[in-house]
Order: C-alpha cells, then structure tokens, then sequence
C-alpha cells in the first residue's frame, strides 16, 4: 500500500498533482501488476491535512506502540541499550502482592519525605537479591543496568534518606508484612527457630562506647541521663542482659562465630518458620551474648499475639533463666542441649536405659523423662553420623599418635612444650593425657566416652504434647535457619558491609531480611532454588530504541519457562511496550 501521485495539466497548461491512497494487485491473465486506487485525496495543494493527521492516527491505534512509530517516521529505529528486567519485575509482583508497597506507602502518609522512598527501598532490596553492591554502586545499576518499575533514576542520598526512614518504620513494617505473608503462605506459626550469626567489619577499632537501652539500641542524651543518673554504668557481669553495663559500642569485639576474634562485629538474630520464611531479624553490638537476645525476641514477637508457640533454638540459648522466659505466657520450647558439658541433666539422660524408636532411615530417638524436672528430654541418634563421628575421630587419633610418636625421649621441658602446642588444638586435645611421670599418652578412657556420643544429639523439650518425633523433627529444622544464614552471606552478601554508621547498618540489614524475605516466597512457591530462578528470570530483557518520532522500550519475549515462573508466582508478565516517549523538541 502506498499514495500515488498523478499529474494532470489544467486548462492554461499548469500541472497540478493528485494523490491517492493505492495498492498493487497481481493480474495473473497479462502477467502484470495493476494499481488498484482505494481512496483519493484529491489536489496536493488542496489537502486537508488534518483530515489525513486524524485517518492517520486512527490507523495506527491498530498497531502496537512500536510498530506505530516505525510507520509514522519512515525510517528504522536505533537500538540504543539493553536491560535485564525479569527479576525485578518478579520480585515487585511478590512485593505487592505481600502488600510492602502498600504498607510503606500508609506509613508515609504525613511525614516529610520523597513519595518515591518506597520505590527506592524496593529498588535497594531488589540490588541485594539480583547483583549486591553498595548504595553507591546501586544506584547506577539502577539507572544503567536495570529497570525497576517507577523508578528510572535514584542518588546515593536518596538511598541514605529511604534506610533512615525504614529503620523508624522496621517494627510495624516487621508486624504488618509477617501477617500479610502468613495469609499469602497460610503458614504454620506453632515452630519458630531462633538463631544468631555475626558479621565483621574490616576496621580496626571499636566504635566509640554509647548509652544503650535493654535491646542495644542507643539512647539519645537525654534518655541517657535517665537511665544511668549515677553515670557508672555497672551492671551484674553474667552477660544476660539484666542490669549489663549501658554503655558499649555497637561494633565491637565480641564471641566470633566468623572465626576473626582480631576484628569488630555486629550480632545478628533471625526468627524463621519451619518452612525457612524468615519473619523478622534483629541486630545488637558485637559483644552482646546470646542469653540475653531470645529474651528480647520472645517479647517483640508477644506483641503480634501469636497463638501457640514452640520455640526451637540451639544450645547457645538453653539457660535455665532463657527456658523460664520462653515459658511465659504459655510459650514452649525445643532446645538443644551440650550433650559433653558434664551436666548432671545432660548425664542423668544418656545414662538411662531403654530402646530406640527409629523415625527414619536416618534417624532413631529415645525419650527421657527425670524426675526432678518437667522437662523431657530426647536422645537422637543418627547411624550415619555415627560412622562419620568415628572416621573423624580415627583421623584425629592418627594425627595424635604421630604427633607424639617418641616423645618418651624427649626432655621434660621439650614435652611440656609439645603439650602445650597439643593443647590449643581442641579436637587433638580431647584424647591426650599426661602420666603422673610428664609423658603424653592418648586417653583410651576420652575415647571410649566419645564413642558411646557418636552420632547422637540431646534435646530438651517443655511441651508435654509433643511425640519424641515431633521433637526430633522440629530441632533438625533448625537447619532452615542456618541455610538462611548461609544465604544471607553468599547469595544476597550481608558482607561486607560498606556503613561505618550504626543506624545505617541495622537497615542494611534490614534491606537484608526483606531480600531474603521475598527470595524464601519464590523458593517456596515454585520449588526451585532462588540461584535458577534468577538465572532464567534475568533473560527477560528491556530494549530501548529511538527514532526521529521519539524513544521507546520493549521487552524481550518470554519463555514457556519464565512464563510458568511467573504464573507460579502469581505475577503476570510484564507489559510488552514499557514506555512510549515522543520526541517533543521540535
């Protein structure tokens, strides 16, 4: 189809131009093609333009935005840049359809901050999920290296702004979204596993010592003063938290769970369903210890009046003042218990009788019940643990045996020595003893100890309802939490941490929790790990192209398989047009 143009000469010999709108059609009879006239639009001189600007407009509304440019300019179109834009199409869809973006935008209502905090949040929880890097770097991967719907550009200060203003909103955020994603997942709240990591800092000091209230945030200067009127700050010293010295740095030295006792860190909590959702985290300084954490994570939590709740925890946190806490209020708990701590609990249990129950292939329990407390307690052995206990142990034996091969020749100074080398190897020092003479033996006595603890594990339980199956069970999902840790520092990077500031570093960690928050739903929803799903998501592209009409950005299309991602997910797919920017310049 095209307009063609004829020439007529009038009376006093002048030409004049006809137009018409027109099409070949084939002739098969002559073997040739005829032009076939569909619409004349009569003299060129007389044309009503805008008649022909209107039929033009209304013919392009039949194409696609695109297509509709490349006709009207004549001309092909530049491609200008491509984008990656399925992931964090995905991960928007998953955070409306949590409702964050409606929460956040309730929370703003009144306060005097960019409407766009929202968008930049999302965007920054987006960075952690997709390509971690700082704040910095985050804002040039949003405007260059992805497309986060509603927000084309951003500033570092803006990100600052937008952190500042989630670490006031963190408890109701925290609140809100937990009950949004209960009903989304229909989750089971009577399991919550509670643990802790810790995260260093490549700096070489502390920071400098502030005021602190009960859960470690820091006081301003006048809830301060209220607090320690006499100024020393004493506390009782047993680290849990009652009566504790106020006044500590937030990155500071403390117990490392990252093996770098020589650097400053912070400690972090993360409360996590049997499913692996992680509900909420929390952060205190670095030399906070973990008795007195769970105390102030069963308190928040009481607050959002969940029904029954079995907490399940790790060792670290089965003091008789933590069991007490989490009893309150009709709570329970499922704790491990240090099966080599001497305990007279711990003792009492291993040393009663009775047969196993096996509950799977790899697992077989026997429940417990003392006298002199109400407590049960159940033992878990593991077979194949047990083999690998014993093959570790036979390792650590040979390495002994020749470490103190002729040391009977030695001198007394030389073997002390030895032994003292011997003695900052834990795993080595357990099944070395010295004779009354100085010489170093390997304690047959340690080793068969051990071998009666292969492959077994005690728990200690206040739930009187509870099967020894649902015992053993509920504790090995703790594993759940530890994977959360495990992603929290490969996947999304919690580290390193590029904020000397504290508040900034509890919404970094904060930003954290919702990546991880939003990966755990897609994990869960389409039952494939967050590491495929982003690799098939990321294909889907945004390209920008321009033209002497203007820009505009298309998307690539999808895949059976991104499709079905998308519907597992509940999120449709993204427009194919994104924007469409005519050129206004002329």
């Amino acid at each position: 189809m095209y307009v063609r143009a004829t020439t007529r000469k009038n009376k006093d010999g002048s030409a004049v131009r006809y137009l018409q709108l027109a099409h070949n059609e084939w002739d098969a009879a002559t073997g040739t093609s005829r032009p076939q006239v569909l619409h004349s639009f009569g003299r060129e001189d007389r044309l009503d333009r805008a008649a022909i600007e209107r039929l033009v407009a209304s013919l392009t509304k039949l194409l696609d935005p695109a297509a509709a440019l490349r006709a009207t300019t004549g001309s092909e179109l530049t491609f200008l840049a491509s984008r990656p834009m399925g992931g964090a199409h995905a991960l928007d869809g998953l955070w409306q359809r949590i409702g964050i973006d409606k929460v956040m935008k309730k929370l703003l209502k009144g306060r005097r901050l960019d409407p766009a905090a929202e968008r930049v949040l999302f965007a920054l929880v987006a960075n952690r999920a997709l390509a971690p890097s700082s704040k910095l770097a985050a804002t040039r991967w949003i405007e260059h290296d992805s497309h986060i719907p509603g927000l084309p550009s951003t500033g570092e200060d803006a990100c600052y702004r937008a952190m500042d203003w989630l670490l006031t909103i963190e408890d109701q955020l925290a609140e809100e979204v937990y009950w949004a994603v209960a009903d989304l997942l229909n989750l089971e709240v009577d399991l919550l596993f509670f643990d802790t990591a810790s995260t260093y800092f490549e700096t070489g000091e502390p920071d400098v010592p502030a005021a602190r209230d009960e859960h470690g945030r820091r006081l301003d200067q006048a809830s301060a003063s209220a607090a320690q009127p006499d100024g020393d700050g004493d506390g009782d010293g047993d680290g849990d938290g009652d009566g504790e010295e106020n006044v500590k740095s937030f990155r500071a030295y403390g117990k490392s769970k990252d093996h770098g006792p020589d650097l400053p860190q912070a400690v972090i909590g993360m409360a996590v369903t049997r499913t692996g959702i992680p509900i909420r985290v929390w952060s205190w300084p670095g030399n906070t210890g973990d008795q007195a954490l769970i105390r102030q994570v069963r308190e928040d939590l009481r607050e959002w009046k969940l029904t029954r709740v079995v907490w399940v925890a790790d060792r670290g946190f089965a003091s008789e003042k933590n069991r007490r806490f989490l009893q309150r209020a009709g709570g329970h708990y499922i704790l491990g218990e240090k099966i080599r701590s001497g305990s007279p609990a711990a003792q009492a249990a291993l040393s009663r009788q009775g047969r196993y129950a096996h509950i799977a292939d790899n697992m077989q329990v026997k429940q417990v019940q003392l006298d002199d407390t109400a407590d049960r307690f159940v033992i878990c052995h593991n077979p194949e643990q047990a083999k690998r206990d014993a093959a570790i142990r036979s390792d650590l034996l040979a390495q002994l045996g020749e470490a103190i091969a002729n040391t009977d020749k030695l001198s007394a100074t030389k073997r002390a020595e030895l032994r003292g080398r011997l003695s900052t190897k834990p795993g080595l020092n357990r099944f070395l003893r010295t004779t009354p003479g100085g010489l170093l033996r390997i304690d047959k006595a340690a080793i068969k100890a051990e071998e009666r603890l292969d492959g077994k594990f005690l728990l200690r339980c206040s739930d009187p309802h509870l099967s020894a199956e649902d015992i053993a069970t509920g504790y090995k999902q703790l594993l759940e939490v530890e994977r959360g840790w495990r992603d929290m520092k490969t996947i999304i990077d919690l580290r390193p941490v590029y904020h000397r500031k504290e508040d900034r570093i509890r919404a970094h960690v904060l930003l954290c929790w919702l990546a991880l928050l939003l990966i755990r739903i897609a994990e869960t929803t389409c039952d494939e790990t967050w590491i495929n799903l982003r690799e098939e998501l990321e294909r889907i592209h945004v390209g920008t192209f321009a033209g002497p009409a203007g820009t505009f950005r298309q998307r690539t299309e999808t895949s059976p398989a991104q499709r079905a991602i998308l519907a597992k997910l509940g999120v449709p797919e993204p427009k194919r047009i994104i924007a469409l920017e005519p050129d206004t310049s002329a």
